[in-house]
């Protein structure tokens, strides 16, 4: 695209390179059956090289300047649907259907990796899996584990709804234009069965970011801050899930926040 100039605001870097991105597509569950939806056409690539693999595509692509080389690229595909809009503000439900299995693929820009999957993990609609390329560092902590400086809400979230993996890692230098870090594009499938059932799910949830509002604080301060809990029933809900007093957030697994976060409904059992 000659002459096109790349928005730094909005994570612009493309990858070209039709043999990594067929590479990368070997890595995912998507065949001549699948719906895919795509966050962020860019200068549509990928959007190609998925098309000649899935049944149906939905791209779509926020910045309007990209608009007409898309529509061009894309003419010759029918099973391609170019949306333009932000991805925040679509309705994906609507756009994909309820009752539609589908997959996900995207390079995401490294801003928008925790909002945008916070939203597609928490969607009511039937995601199999979640493909995308983010910065090593976004990458570091959507895979921490336990105990480790980067896990957080992002670990934990993306372990309740699916099984990820790195699988392939991709130098800055193949992207245009090149960022200053490294990438990794992850697979994320969904669990065929939940690793536990929270008996409230949005109350899960609000646990997970209550546990690391106040990281280096016990996980009892952050249960008084966060649900205006006395020490003792902070105590006592840790006590009933089998979890020692001085206890961080950064510590637990995630069946130990489902645990946690089954007695903590006794305390506020209208939450």
């Amino acid at each position: 695209m000659k002459g096109f100039r790349h928005k730094q605001s909005l994570g612009q870097n493309f990858i070209a390179d039709q043999a990594l991105l067929n590479r990368l597509l070997d890595h995912t569950a998507i065949n001549e059956d699948s719906a895919v939806l795509e966050i962020g056409a860019g200068r549509g690539d990928f959007s190609l090289a998925i098309a000649g693999r899935c049944k149906r595509l939905v791209t779509i692509e926020i910045d309007a300047r990209l608009e007409p080389v898309l529509a061009a690229r894309f003419k010759p595909y029918p099973n391609i649907r170019l949306v333009m809009g932000d991805v925040m503000e679509l309705n994906l439900a609507r756009l994909m259907g309820t009752d539609t299995e589908f997959h996900v693929a995207a390079n995401l820009p490294y801003y928008l990796t925790t909002p945008i999957l916070n939203l597609l993990l928490r969607l009511p609609v039937m995601i199999t899996s979640v493909n995308i390329m983010v910065q090593r560092e976004a990458a570091q902590r959507i895979l921490a584990q336990p105990g480790t400086p980067e896990y957080g809400p992002l670990a934990i979230l993306t372990a309740y709804w699916g099984e990820a993996r790195e699988a392939v890692r991709v130098p800055a230098r193949m992207f245009t234009p090149p960022p200053k870090v490294d990438s990794s594009f992850l697979v994320i499938n969904r669990h065929t069965a939940k690793p536990g059932e929270p008996l409230d799910e949005a109350l899960f949830h609000r646990l997970v970011a209550a546990a690391f509002v106040m990281r280096r604080k016990t996980l009892v301060n952050n249960l008084i801050a966060g649900f205006a809990l006395s020490r003792e029933q902070a105590l006592a809900c840790l006590a009933s899930a089998g979890l020692p007093a001085q206890v961080r957030g950064e510590a637990l697994t995630l069946k130990e926040f489902i645990g946690i976060s089954n007695q903590l409904k006794v305390y506020i059992p209208e939450a």
